[in-house]
């Protein structure tokens, strides 16, 4: 799934360390987020997009998910 968490941590100016640390993960998961090799849960999907003041949406891009 495609994110815009690289985006906006680079705009926020922190290191994935920085990022993983705020919302209570590892930094390795932050990486795999950003390279689009894991999927967030919903939990941690609501964890950074509150952090940036965004709704999940605005963070996340559902047009490739399935419809059921």
């Amino acid at each position: 799934m495609k994110t815009r968490i690289q985006e906006l941590r680079k705009q926020h100016k922190l290191s994935q360390e920085e990022l993983a640390n705020a919302v209570g993960v590892t930094r390795q998961t932050i990486t795999s987020l950003e390279c689009e090799k894991y999927t967030a849960s919903l939990v941690l999907a609501y964890k950074i997009a509150k952090y940036f003041g965004l709704t999940i949406e605005e963070v996340f891009d559902f047009s490739e998910v399935e419809e059921i």
